[in-house]
């Protein structure tokens, strides 16, 4: 603080004469609160009167109170300094003034004598610290002789040029300056003053005019040591007044009116003030809270933590923002949570006097932000269920996906159990009303331990078959396909357990149980909503898989049913095949083979692929083979098959069938590609007496060839086009095939796949057939080890012959002229060869219709005629002549002398009939052997009953 620099007194006592000091820049509020209450006032009219506040709380002075001021220059004004101060240099003034309070020294309320201490400066955080006070002394010719350094920071004027500056010219306007004068000469007589007085700051040395201001002066007279009237000027910057009068009011604010609760709390961490938000809270009114501490209202762990935040943020200055502070109120159980804001308070002087505390209670928001949070869960959740959870078409996988979901993201425990007629394969179980019918344990996961909970029902196996007693709560579930709390057990880890039951279509499925262990929360609505959804998802994939397992189930029945049963026989034919169906989650292939005997000991070999998967393509497999095996009696040419078969394909996608798909391919159409059946074919027909193969091939892959002692090689069958597509005509190829030789047919299944492309595997088929002289059963399973035959994305389909031609003493062939005893030679040659070959009980019936096909051949054929027999299984006549006309049975009348030979044909033989030959026809018939377990038929009981 400043002093007022004062000449020279007779006394030499340091405390002597009058000092006056300006004060600091900012207030604490009961400190200033009577200069801040009054509005500014006017000049007093009595010049006797004195201000209200004296420091010692006496009777103002009269007009005889003078100082006797001291000869020293303008002082530092230091606070720490004993004597200084404004409030000193009044003291001190005022006591040595001939007219001071009671005519005495000044005195404690005691009634004693006031010692030393009371001249000492203000301690920090005094009023003087926050106002600012300066102070001059005027002479007895009116002009400043004494300008103190807070007079100098006020007004902005130097000592050197406000001394003997008259303050009246200086600081007033022109039109106050005679009543200033006024004022002056009743200063000067004698008379104090105090009010507020508008002035201006004396112009800049460079002739900026001065700012104005508003100053409240306290004017006392003062007697020099020449016995001189002057006066001593107090001036209080009205500005810095009205700015604390301010401040106090926002104070007064916050801790009144104020929403959130605040504390002042002291270096000692106690608390000062508590506004009435806060009290409103925690009870009591704001004085009762004074002096407690953060352990009377928070738990001790929560307690702890907080005081220590409270010590960093007295020590460092660092202020906390939106700490969370957890805790209980007076009169309620209930956990509530705030956030608190913290920042060190400092006085005027930059000292720490406390914290300030700023709570707000979000206990709301915190529940807000955990229901967000929960609703944020179960979305992603819900979210994560349908990436993860039906990714495949399998019971077993899409129970295991919903478990991998659910745990532990929102339980620790689950199971799942599903009916055991759906995974048996059987329709939805309608007689399921008492929910206790058997189920099946499909999944399990536990995010805690494998191990079942000590005090828990029995556990269950994976796999085990088991059922709910009627009574309870997982068959009730069941039972009204609504969710049920499970009760825990006494002295078990589970907490809380939802039995949900899987609901697909109106229709429950299964059960699914969602278990949380002790520590964990307990399940709420939201949890068993979300419990409700997830097993309604996966019941859903479990209803589709299951839906898919039937259809799936059903095609490949139908495709095995249309396959070859058993072992396939052919003559002159060692045969081998394999069929393997792709996995479960791809489905049924349109692959199909098939080995079909043929009049004369000859065999159709069949391997062809329907495109397109599922029940679809099986039926159309099936229609294809059936119509195979039908042009196939016909004994038609492979060419030709091939081509009544491509017609037949493009039929099966038009309504109208074969014509209509005709004349639609002779016009422009926006074909739908779903309704369009294209399949790939090889038809091979193969002649055991001539040991020829004659091959036919609709784009399917080339058949294999392996000669004794050769590598394997690829017959070069042109491809053709694939059956529905139509337009192209398909060739023919005759191979020779030595005795011994290999023959393989296959699908693309067993050679290409998504690892390895179409020349690979063929490469690679090829390279496995190195021994062809194995057991052709050991042939095929090495080829289907060797080669990636488990990928499953395709069906298999592998057909292996082994060629085996009739011996040449097995075959009777002759020649006969066009002549009628050609008939008897013909009986004659039928029964040398039936004795050569011990077929003695077939003479006569061989003799009988031998002489009835060389007969009709004489009478409706052509050229010379030809008769073979043929021994392998089964004893095969044939006729041949070069006749285009067929044969055809007809039925005669009791009246009719002929046209009875092909019905006696037909009664003798086990079958019969004609075939077109490149140079005419051949007319056969086949007679069991007599071993071979079937009645040989008489042949005058066959003559009678044509009578």
């Amino acid at each position: 603080m400043s002093e007022i620099p004062a000449k020279a007194t007779e006394s030499e006592d340091p405390s002597d004469g009058a000092r006056a000091g300006a004060a600091g820049d900012s207030a604490v509020a009961g400190a200033t609160g009577g200069a801040m209450g009054d509005a500014i006032p006017q000049p007093r009219g009595d010049a006797r009167t004195e201000p209200t506040n004296t420091p010692w709380g006496g009777a103002p002075s009269g007009p005889g109170d003078s100082a006797r001021p001291r000869t020293a220059g303008a002082s530092t004004g230091d606070p720490t300094d004993a004597g200084t101060g404004i409030g000193a240099d009044m003291h001190r003034a005022m006591a040595k003034s001939p007219g001071g309070p009671r005519g005495g020294a000044p005195v404690e309320p005691s009634g004693e004598p006031m010692g030393d201490a009371m001249w000492q400066s203000s301690p920090p955080g005094s009023i003087y610290d926050y106002i600012k006070v300066a102070s001059f002394s005027i002479g007895a010719d009116g002009l400043v002789d004494q300008w103190s350094l807070r007079a100098e920071q006020l007004f902005g004027i130097s000592p050197e040029r406000a001394l003997g500056m008259d303050p009246i010219e200086a600081f007033f306007e022109p039109d106050q300056r005679e009543r200033g004068q006024r004022k002056m000469a009743e200063i000067l007589d004698g008379r104090e003053w105090t009010g507020v007085v508008p002035f201006r700051m004396p112009a800049a040395e460079d002739g900026e005019p001065g700012a104005e201001g508003l100053a409240e002066v306290y004017v006392m007279p003062t007697t020099t040591e020449d016995g001189e009237r002057a006066a001593v000027c107090i001036v209080v910057d009205v500005r810095t007044l009205r700015s604390i009068e301010t401040d106090l009011a926002a104070s007064q604010a916050i801790f009144g009116q104020s929403p959130f609760g605040f504390l002042l709390i002291d270096t000692d961490l106690r608390v000062r003030r508590a506004n009435k938000r806060f009290a409103s809270v925690f009870g009591g009114d704001v004085e009762s809270h004074r002096g407690r501490t953060v352990h009377d209202y928070l738990p001790r762990s929560e307690a702890d933590r907080v005081a220590a935040t409270l010590r960093r943020v007295l020590e460092t200055g660092d202020s906390i923002t939106d700490m969370h502070v957890t805790g209980f109120i007076p009169g309620s159980d209930d956990r509530r949570h705030w956030s608190i804001n913290l920042y060190r308070v400092h006085s005027g002087t930059g000292r720490p006097i406390g914290i300030a505390w700023l709570g707000t209670d979000i206990t709301s928001r915190r529940a807000a932000a955990r229901e967000a949070a929960a609703a944020r869960r179960n979305l992603a959740l819900l979210n994560e269920a349908g990436a993860r959870i039906g990714n495949s078409l399998d019971l077993e996988t899409t129970a295991r996906e919903l478990l991998d979901v659910v745990v532990p993201g929102f339980c620790d425990l689950a199971t799942v159990d599903l009916y055991q007629g759906l995974l048996a394969g059987d329709e939805t179980p309608r007689a399921l009303a008492d929910g206790s019918a058997e189920l099946r344990r499909v999944a399990f996961a536990s995010a805690v331990s494998d191990a079942p909970f000590i005090g828990g029902p029995a556990p269950v196996a994976v796999g085990a078959v088991h059922h709910y007693p009627f009574n309870s709560p997982c068959a009730d579930a069941l039972r009204t396909a609504r969710p049920q709390h499970v009760p825990a057990e006494d002295g078990g880890l589970i907490q809380s357990t939802l039995a949900v039951p899987m609901v697909a279509h109106d229709t429950v499925v299964g059960l699914a149980q969602f278990s949380r262990t002790k520590g964990s929360e307990p399940f709420g609505d939201r949890d068993r909503a979300l419990a409700v959804e997830l097993a309604a998802r996966a019941a859903v994939c479990i209803d589709n898989a299951r839906l898919y397992r039937r259809e799936h189930e059903r095609a490949l029945i139908l495709q095995r049913s249309l396959l070859p049963p058993g072992d396939p026989e052919a003559s002159g034919l060692d045969i081998a095949c394999r069929y393997l169906p792709g996995n479960a989650a791809t489905e049924v292939g349109g692959d199909w083979f098939d080995v079909i005997e043929l009049p004369g000991h000859r065999t159709a070999l069949v391997v062809g692929d329907v495109m397109g998967r599922g029940l679809r393509a099986a039926v159309a497999m099936g229609e294809l083979r059936t119509a195979v095996r039908t042009l196939a009696l016909l004994d038609l040419e492979p060419a030709e098959v091939l081509s009544a078969l491509d017609e037949i394909a493009r039929g099966l996608g038009t309504p109208g069938g074969v014509q209509q798909a005709t004349r639609a391919a002779r016009q422009p159409r926006d074909a739908d590609l779903s309704e369009v059946y294209l399949a790939t074919c090889v038809y091979a027909v193969y002649d055991s007496v001539t040991r020829r193969c004659t091959f036919a091939n609709a784009g399917h892959l080339p058949p294999v060839l392996v000669e004794p002692g050769e590598s394997a090689l690829m017959l070069d069958v042109p491809p053709g086009m694939p059956l529905g597509v139509g337009g192209e005509p398909f060739e023919e190829v005759e191979v020779e095939l030595p005795e011994g030789a290999l023959l393989a047919l296959y699908t693309d299944g067993l050679v290409e796949s998504r690892d390895h492309p179409l020349d690979e595997g063929l490469q690679a088929f090829v390279g496995a057939l190195t021994d062809p002289s194995r057991p052709l059963e050991d042939v095929c399973d090495h080829v289907l080890n060797t080669l990636d035959t488990h990928h499953g994305e395709d069906d298999i389909a592998l057909l292996m012959a082994r060629v085996q031609g009739l011996p040449a003493d097995s075959v009777g062939d002759w020649t006969l002229p066009r002549e009628p005893r050609s008939v008897g030679r013909a009986r004659e040659y039928a029964r040398t060869q039936l004795t050569a070959w011990d077929l003695e009980p077939l003479v006569d019936t061989a003799e009988l219709l031998v002489s009835e096909l060389v007969t009709n051949a004489l009478r409706y054929g052509e050229g010379e005629i030809r008769l073979r027999l043929l021994l392998d299984r089964t004893l095969v006549c044939e006729v041949w002549d070069a006749g285009l006309v067929q044969p055809r049975r007809r039925r005669a009348r009791d009246t009719d002398e002929g046209g009875r030979g092909l019905q006696l044909v037909g009664l003798l033989s086990a079958s019969w009939g004609s075939r077109r030959t490149p140079r005419g026809k051949t007319v056969w018939f086949e007679l069991p052997l007599p071993d071979g377990g079937t009645p040989l038929t008489d042949p005058a009981e066959a003559l009678l009953s044509l009578f």
